[in-house]
């Protein structure tokens, strides 16, 4: 099927194919957590097995992503895109046939994992291929609520299934799902800059490079550790890395966490502790990203994104305590709206700060060390909560994760005080040479 990568609606056409991959994305990794209780149930595990094999999931996923994005910065995006659908698509239907904690281990954390690990470092370079600074954030901030639909849907749906049908049946409709978008890609998703037409060599003539452009690929090596040389990309590594960490606890446990503190059904606990969060966090993330897009216009330019991510963690930090302590449901669904509203603004304007400060060449490779960073640590959060819900409980655990955004929060103004203008203007001179 033919695609005119350069008209000015295929560029809305791929945040939409990429919306929906995203959405199944999330969708299938929320399913374990909707339907964590049936599961824990079958197979007779306590909560730190639990917590483990959530951990494996994002330990996987973290040592996986480096290597997914150094070859989204060689080969094609796209085709990268279609083969992680179609694989942690499938991983998802066959998760639905596990028996033991060993295959649960390897259909979710090693099959899942390493599918969407290959997604995560290649669809924001895509975007950044079609979107330039005056809608990047816009664009990205419309891909990123695929993010809370998938997990409000598939917290609501996976529970009823769960409850009528049984645990297995989720997985396998939504794995199924998943494997009949990714022929829908297959005909419709294009990179842009592979499918521009190459000049072709006159006779006689001589290759000529490109201006401020390398000769060669990047090594890996020499890929991965682009990033660190760049203060505020690092100091965007641990904000990152935090908000990772605390939404990977929070995505685990808050499910159980309601059913046991207001006996809720699996499909009621499951719908609202993902629904307020991420509904709340919808509108959130459209406001940040149109707001980050002027902000970044006018005098201050793009280290005032920086501004909006400090802020964000700031106040979604005391939401986080009341989530966890507070034994009003309405107070607690309050909190789980504040929560997602204001964690919205540092989602906005993750990669565009970081493409802000960091060459194309490396677009893909410094995305995946921030995963690989986020959701490596992340990957604890799960089993340390676990560990810890005999003495603190599950609620008193998903409390103190409100601190660890506050420290972030601060580690983003410093950036945007101390790093931002100097890393831009050297990578404006060096895009000049």
């Amino acid at each position: 099927m033919r695609v005119n990568v350069n008209s000015k609606s295929y560029k809305w056409e791929i945040i939409f194919l990429l919306w929906v991959a995203y959405f199944l994305n999330q969708a299938d990794r929320q399913v374990f957590n909707t339907v964590l209780p049936h599961i824990q149930e079958f197979l007779g595990a306590t909560d730190a097995t639990m917590g483990l094999i959530s951990t494996c999931f994002n330990l996987f996923f973290a040592c996986t992503v480096p290597f997914a994005g150094y070859f989204a910065d060689r080969l094609s995006r796209s085709r990268i895109i279609i083969f992680s659908v179609a694989l942690f698509s499938v991983a998802t239907m066959f998760t639905g046939y596990a028996s033991t904690v060993v295959l649960m281990i390897l259909m979710r954390s090693v099959a899942t994992g390493v599918g969407e690990a290959i997604f995560g470092p290649t669809y924001p370079a895509i975007i950044a291929e079609y979107h330039d600074s005056s809608t990047r954030a816009r664009a990205m901030s419309i891909h990123q609520t695929a993010y809370y639909v998938g997990v409000i849907a598939s917290g609501f749906l996976a529970g009823l299934v769960a409850d009528k049908m049984g645990w297995q049946y989720s997985f396998l409709i939504f794995g199924a799902a998943g494997v009949l978008f990714a022929f829908v890609l297959l005909l419709r998703l294009r990179d842009k800059n592979s499918a521009q037409q190459a000049p072709q060599p006159q006779p006689n003539s001589q290759p000529q490079q490109a201006v401020g452009q390398p000769s060669a690929k990047p090594s890996f090596f020499e890929a991965m550790a682009a990033i660190f040389k760049v203060p505020t990309a690092v100091c965007m590594i641990f904000g990152f890395t935090s908000l990772i960490f605390v939404l990977t606890g929070y995505l685990t446990w808050m499910p159980k966490c309601l059913m046991e503190t207001f006996d809720l059904s699996s499909a009621s606990a499951g719908f609202n502790s993902m629904f307020w969060t991420h509904a709340a966090a919808f509108v959130g993330v459209l406001v940040a990203g149109s707001l980050s897009d002027r902000l970044a216009a006018s005098k201050g330019g793009g280290k005032n994104r920086l501004v909006l991510q400090a802020c964000g963690l700031l106040l979604a930090a005391p939401c986080i305590v009341l989530m966890g302590l507070s034994k009003e449901i309405v107070v607690v669904y309050a909190a789980l709206a504040g929560f997602g509203f204001f964690r919205a603004f540092f989602d906005a304007n993750t990669y565009a700060i970081l493409y802000d400060v960091i060459s194309e060449r490396y677009h893909s490779s410094s995305s995946a060390v921030l995963q690989m960073f986020g959701f490596g640590m992340g990957s604890l959060a799960p089993l340390i909560l676990g560990l810890m819900s005999p003495k603190l409980g599950l609620s008193g655990g998903i409390a103190t994760l409100g601190a660890i955004w506050v420290v972030a929060g601060i580690v983003m103004l410093v950036a945007k005080i101390f790093f931002f203008d100097k890393d831009a203007a050297k990578l404006r001179k060096q895009e000049q040479v």
